[in-house]
């Protein structure tokens, strides 16, 4: 008996939710989109003017990507008694990773110019009352991103998370660049 009842219940949710979603559906209004239906010629970064990274990018069909497994900070001094002394605080943390992935890139024939995509892993800074230092992230990025040498605003996630491998890491990064199509534009 209770077997009929909560297969009944299962399939009652199952059809709701087809309904809803159906409804859901039928009640959006048509709307252009508001980018052109043209294929871009190279990569495009779009979102508000004023903020330092992008909301998003749009990436030609045919381009090749690379891609940079987690980035970590390089050690600075082996013998150092604390994290800032082993790896530096946040900032010189990022400074020493994003430096890392530009020499990657340049193996690679590419440049901080070509990163599309930037995802930072950051945790809580026990000498920062254990925040995450998002301040010291994002005036590194300043210094490779976003400026007179490099105008390039990445789309970019930044995660707090619990904990990386090395303890002494505050901040891990993965970069997408996209090998450019030679051509000429409008």
């Amino acid at each position: 008996m209770w077997t009929y009842k909560l297969k009944s219940a299962l399939l009652l949710a199952v059809i709701s939710g087809i309904v809803s979603i159906s409804a859901y559906a039928a009640d959006e209004p048509d709307k252009p989109n508001q980018y052109a239906a043209e294929p871009v010629n190279e990569a495009e970064f779009y979102g508000s003017a004023t903020s330092a990274i992008s909301s998003g990018v749009a990436v030609p069909s045919g381009l090749a990507y690379l891609f940079t497994s987690g980035t970590t900070p390089p050690l600075l001094n082996k013998e150092g008694k604390t994290v800032y002394e082993r790896y530096g605080d946040t900032k010189t943390q990022a400074e020493g990773v994003l430096k890392n992935i530009e020499k990657q890139l340049a193996d690679k024939g590419l440049t901080m110019k070509d990163v599309v995509y930037l995802r930072a892993y950051l945790t809580a800074d026990a000498a920062k009352e254990n925040k995450f230092d998002y301040a010291g992230w994002n005036e590194a990025y300043a210094k490779y991103f976003n400026n007179v040498d490099n105008p390039t605003k990445t789309a970019r996630s930044t995660v707090g998370v619990a904990s990386l491998v090395n303890a002494d890491w505050l901040i891990e990064v993965e970069a997408v660049a996209v090998y450019p199509k030679k051509h000429t534009q409008d």
